[in-house]
């Protein structure tokens, strides 16, 4: 039911008449209380956000009062064809302009700078027994040193009690680079101090 008409009875309240419905039958006259808004006219509720969009929604930067931009946007021309943005000095602007290339024009012209070469690759370095010492931080790669030494120390003193008695195949080839361990540690000593 969209907008409908109020009338007044004797006592001066509103009420809404009795109509008559599609099937036939008669609604009954409703008593409206002073300052009610039906349902149908009720305004759709908008979020802050929306609102504050809706206000801000004008093209221009944020910031930018619409005063400025239109006094901006009169030309300050001195004479046609020439403007001069600094006293004395003048620049003329009735010049041919180049057309703008496309989007394809451009793509192409890259292309045609670019040049393909083949990679060149270079043997692999010959790999020793004690991996590369170029870390990013010779503190953490002598902090590591450290832990393998103690480990393989750890090992010789297990062999030594009898607590272990055949090392496997692991454990012998990490007891093997315990003396590339040390003078790697020594050297970083010397860095680091």
């Amino acid at each position: 039911m969209a907008t409908t008409a109020y009338e007044h009875d004797a006592d001066g309240s509103k009420y809404i008449p009795a109509t008559q419905r599609p099937d036939g039958t008669w609604r009954k006259p409703r008593r409206v209380k002073e300052g009610y808004v039906p349902q149908d006219e009720v305004p759709l509720y908008e979020s802050k956000g929306k609102q504050f969009k809706a206000r801000q929604n004008t093209g221009l930067p944020v910031g930018l009062t619409p005063e400025i931009v239109a006094a901006a946007q009169k030309p300050k021309k001195n004479q046609s064809g020439t403007i001069q943005p600094i006293p004395g000095m003048i620049i003329n602007v009735d010049k041919k302009k180049k057309k703008k290339k496309s989007g394809a024009d451009e793509a192409a012209e890259k292309l045609a700078k670019c040049e393909i070469k083949e990679p060149t690759f270079s043997p692999p370095a010959p790999s020793s027994n004690t991996p590369p010492a170029t870390q990013a931080d010779p503190i953490k790669r002598l902090k590591n040193l450290r832990k393998k030494l103690r480990d393989i120390e750890f090992l010789e003193e297990k062999i030594k009690s009898g607590l272990l008695k055949n090392p496997d195949k692991d454990q012998k080839e990490k007891m093997s680079k315990k003396s590339d361990i040390v003078k790697e540690i020594e050297i970083l000593e010397t860095q680091v101090s």
